[in-house]
């Protein structure tokens, strides 16, 4: 059984899996309402999805019209991205965290008609810039407690319930039904299917046009890549759909594959909800993979004496039974039984946490460390790397499941080229494609561009950006550096973000920070240098270790100085930062440092919702500070 053809769309492949792989009364959706986990078939779905569609061809929405959603992973997400897309209209969806200014930016930018509102926080964020937004029309809040926020008097678009909007669920005739099939059938591959703004660490959001066939092939050969997903998979799904990475790996494979969909109710309650699902599969950020990887070596560690000596012993047979089985060896009797015993008395209690049925995590979004992701190899759970960016689908690499090279992001995905360029002269180093692959292979590093089929239409309105991000021979040029290792790629920072000291040594941020993360008392680190003589950074401490170290009350997070002035607390952290600088070389070891109170945040602008730092806000914003680590290492001087 086929789950693609040459004229695949989104909508299709949902519709595919309910003629072709599972009965309509079997389970798609999983999601907790109250305190029970409800399930919904795929012809509660599609039900959903006809009512959605049928509300909108009365409203006169039409093929290309974009339509709006800021709302959390949900049913009703998939219920109005599944019914807008059978009418080929362009899913816009914003992130929630995003400020009032952006959001605004990105509803008059796109001309979008309609906006889905997931919350009461979003709905009072839209009502007030709506009277500001001229092409939209609906403003669709999905809560009944919006009924008791009053509504500005200068507001013109029409506020409708999604209650509403789903009215007609079930309750179609056969002529409605028929005039939805037709106007689907008329979606073709090439059609827009998503306009996504990127964050951007720099410069006004630009929307990236996605087409149903950059989405289709991108799963297409990832599923390829990545043969053990089958019918049988539980997905717990927590990242944001506003962002392409889980559109693509968690939603689209799943309506493609005929996969289960679970909700997790919130970061914070993520862990509780993995017991509860047993998800089999998960899509995930290296932050998350890195704050678990802590708190098994803290709570492995902690007790000290023979409980922390079991621990590490574990890690290292673990470590020598990986190391062998990823030589293409097959383990002798005494480490396999040492490996048996580690499983019983360590690995398993960190499994049962994760639901204990996990095959596997999709890690994206940022390089994972490497020490990290050889940690849950020692484990046993395995963890894929893909490489991309909203303009690419999102996938151009991911690791193949047999095959583990830590600390890259995996083979090229068939059907597209990846070249390496030399940065500086613009020669290409290497180009490589899924066929050309060689286990053993290896270049140098350049800027990271890729052409064919994962590639975006282009920027929406933005032709001269497109021109300037879509070279004549149509090559993408990512901003990324990178290599090939091993066959694999490797990436090694963004262009954008490579610092030159004031000796014109090169200095790629993000590798260098990681070493420090290896630190347990390190949350964030950001690193300062540009056409300085040495590096600095601003260090974000792990509030929780810290908390336990010092015994500090919540209010000490609270108080209004951006940086901790207490010497015993930037001893701690110095420490380890001393430590761990013996591990690179000299021109890449910090020489001051000064330790922020609180993280970097979304809301006050100096990171993205993709977690990346914006270097020049940053910079910027903390101006002062910096100079001062300056001037304090030229005075101990």
């Amino acid at each position: 059984m086929e789950l693609f053809n040459e004229r695949s769309t989104i909508p299709s492949l949902l519709r595919n899996v309910v003629e072709n792989i599972h009965k309509p009364e079997e389970t798609f959706l999983i999601h907790k309402k109250n305190t029970i986990w409800e399930e919904i078939s795929y012809q509660q779905t599609l039900d959903c999805a006809d009512a959605v569609s049928a509300f909108f061809m009365q409203k006169g929405i039409v093929k290309g019209d974009r339509m709006g959603l800021m709302i959390e992973n949900s049913p009703e997400y998939v219920y109005y991205d599944q019914g807008i897309q059978q009418l080929g209209a362009i899913n816009v969806s914003i992130y929630p965290t995003l400020s009032e200014h952006e959001v605004a930016y990105i509803v008059n930018d796109s001309g979008m008609r309609a906006l889905l509102i997931g919350n009461t926080f979003l709905y009072k964020k839209i009502l007030k810039i709506a009277a500001n937004c001229r092409h939209l029309e609906y403003i669709i809040p999905a809560f009944p407690e919006y009924q008791k926020i009053s509504i500005p008097e200068d507001l013109k678009a029409q506020i409708i319930s999604f209650e509403e909007v789903l009215a007609a669920t079930g309750k179609l005739g056969a002529e409605q039904l028929a005039a939805i099939a037709r106007i689907r059938h008329t979606v073709k591959p090439a059609d827009i299917s998503s306009l996504i703004y990127t964050s951007g660490t720099t410069g006004t959001p630009k929307g990236v046009m996605l087409s149903h066939s950059n989405f289709v092939e991108n799963v297409k050969v990832c599923l390829q890549q990545i043969p053990v997903i089958d019918q049988t998979e539980t997905f717990l799904s927590f990242l944001p759909l506003s962002h392409v990475f889980e559109r693509t790996a968690t939603y689209h494979v799943c309506c493609a594959q005929g996969c289960k969909i679970a909700y997790a109710q919130s970061l914070e309650l993520l862990a509780r909800n993995m017991a509860e699902i047993k998800p089999t599969v998960m899509s995930c950020v290296p932050r998350l993979l890195e704050r678990i990887h802590d708190k098994a070596i803290k709570s492995g560690t902690a007790a000290g004496g023979v409980k922390a000596k079991i621990f590490l012993w574990a890690l290292e047979a673990g470590q020598d039974y990986r190391r062998v089985k990823e030589a293409g060896n097959t383990p002798g009797i005494v480490l396999s039984a040492k490996k048996a015993l580690a499983e019983k008395l360590v690995f398993s209690k960190i499994k049962e946490k994760t639901g204990g049925r996990l095959k596997f995590m999709i890690s994206g979004g940022a390089a994972l460390p490497k020490n990290v992701g050889e940690f849950f190899g020692n484990l046993g759970i395995k963890i894929l790397e893909g490489f991309g960016l909203t303009e690419t689908s999102p996938v151009m690499a991911v690791t193949e499941y047999h095959r583990q090279v830590y600390g890259t992001v995996g083979r090229v995905i068939p059907g597209i080229e990846i070249g390496i360029q030399d940065v500086e002269s613009k020669q290409m180093i290497s180009i490589q494609t899924h066929e050309t692959f060689e286990e053993n292979f290896e270049c140098a590093e350049g800027e990271i561009i890729v052409r064919d089929h994962c590639v975006m239409q282009g920027y929406f309105n933005k032709p001269a950006e497109t021109a300037e991000a879509i070279d004549k021979d149509d090559w993408f040029h990512t901003g990324d550096i990178g290599r090939f290792y091993k066959g694999n790629l490797q990436i090694t920072d963004r262009l954008k973000n490579m610092i030159v000291n004031a000796y014109g040594k090169n200095v790629y941020p993000t590798p260098v920070e990681n070493i420090y993360l290896k630190s347990l008392k390190i949350d964030q680190i950001f690193l300062i240098g540009d056409k300085r003589e040495y590096l600095t950074a601003i260090v974000i401490p792990s509030k929780e270790n810290m908390q336990e170290a010092f015994k500090l009350p919540e209010s000490f997070f609270e108080k209004p100085e951006v940086f901790i002035a207490e010497k015993e607390i930037t001893d701690w952290i110095g420490q380890d930062l001393k430590k761990l600088s013996n591990e690179l070389a000299k021109f890449e070891r910090i020489k001051n440092f000064k330790v922020k109170r609180n993280p970097f945040s979304i809301e006050e602008g100096e990171i993205t919702p993709t977690l990346k730092a914006k270097r020049k806000i940053i910079e910027a914003k903390y101006a002062d500070a910096i100079n001062e680590m300056y001037a304090e290492a030229v005075d101990a001087d």
